[in-house]
């Protein structure tokens, strides 16, 4: 069980249901905070808060809140004020509607947070609103206010908690227009099948394995300088020039990522074309490739039909037909025991 302060109190609407529930949060940061410091002396630097008016340092207990008006007039705005405006958002989580969470575009993920229901009575409803998410495998779309502000929230069902991730508001996220490249480039099927490649041989990776090397780094620089010894260096980069071949750069990459799994790369990386998981919006040319397929049948048949023939020429040109089978690698290698046979 959580044993952290809650930063919020009220209840979720579901319906005609109440359901009370205390908001704390779900995350936390491990970032390395550092203090401002005077340079020459290494004295923290202050900020104080001083009241123009009187010209004095003041409190925190003497620090409200005010809007500033267009002429500059303050209006003090009081927290009474904003605990009793006339919205039913102003201690509730109100639940609008229930979405496919693939509705949700992830840019408007915010911060987020864990329901913990308060109290007793609030188990039941609780529970079955946890289980009425589980069995309709939808999210909840609600609307509360927090810190000053009317905001949208996603509730999901996390373990045997209900989570709720702030979300933004629609008109809060910018389009991503004029970023794209502005040029036609084309993207070959077999630059595609390379990138796939690669994908699959970096393969999937498991979240929990995963840490932050930079705050890793700023530590071992603190202890360094602590202890009074030099902090380590950082390796130097890795001398590389430009990428001017994109079909080199991937099949290097495909090579790269292999061996680093202690797997054969050999000479070169083979690529085989890969099913799709998702249509695109051009289907995919396999012209060239079937062409491919028939001309190595093609070749196989005249290797097979000149080694037939090879019986009836002198042996000198059953030696020309030999050096030329194993040049083309084709499976002229299987014609000699039928010699031997014949």
């Amino acid at each position: 069980m959580l044993h952290v302060r809650s930063i919020w109190n009220g209840a979720i609407s579901f319906g005609l249901v109440s359901i009370p529930i205390k908001l704390v949060n779900a995350t936390e940061s491990h970032s390395i905070s550092f203090r401002q410091i005077h340079t020459e002396d290494g004295g923290r630097i202050r900020y104080r808060k001083f009241c123009e008016l009187e010209d004095r340092e003041v409190t925190q207990g003497e620090i409200g809140k005010g809007y500033e008006d267009a002429d500059g007039t303050i209006i003090p705005i009081t927290e009474e004020d904003l605990s009793s405006l006339p919205i039913p958002t102003a201690k509730t989580i109100e639940i609008v509607a229930f979405v496919p969470s693939d509705r949700i575009d992830p840019l408007q993920m915010d911060a987020a947070y864990y329901l913990q229901a308060s109290g007793a009575p609030a188990a039941k409803p609780y529970t079955l609103l946890r289980e009425a998410l589980k069995r309709s495998n939808k999210v909840a779309i609600a609307k509360f206010a927090l810190r000053g502000r009317e905001r949208l929230g996603m509730l999901r069902v996390v373990g045997d908690a209900i989570a709720m991730h702030g979300l933004l508001w629609p008109d809060e996220v910018r389009a991503p227009e004029g970023l794209a490249p502005d040029t036609n480039v084309t993207v070959r099927d077999k630059e595609l099948d390379l990138a796939d490649a690669l994908m699959d041989t970096l393969g999937e990776v498991d979240l929990e394995d995963l840490h932050d090397e930079y705050r890793e780094a700023v530590e071992e620089v603190i202890a360094a300088k602590a202890a009074g010894e030099a902090p380590p260096q950082a390796p130097e980069p890795a001398a590389g020039g430009k990428v001017l071949d994109l079909m080199a750069a991937l099949e290097n990459s495909v090579r790269a990522a292999r061996e680093s799994r202690g797997e054969e790369a050999g000479d070169h990386a083979e690529v085989k074309p890969l099913p799709r998981k998702t249509s695109r919006a051009a289907p995919k040319e396999t012209g060239g490739k079937k062409s491919t397929s028939t001309a190595k049948k093609t070749a196989a048949k005249k290797t097979t039909a000149s080694s037939k023939k090879s019986t009836a020429k002198s042996a000198q040109g059953a030696k020309k037909t030999t050096a030329k089978s194993t040049a083309k690698k084709t499976p002229a290698k299987k014609s000699t025991p039928r010699k031997r046979s014949a």
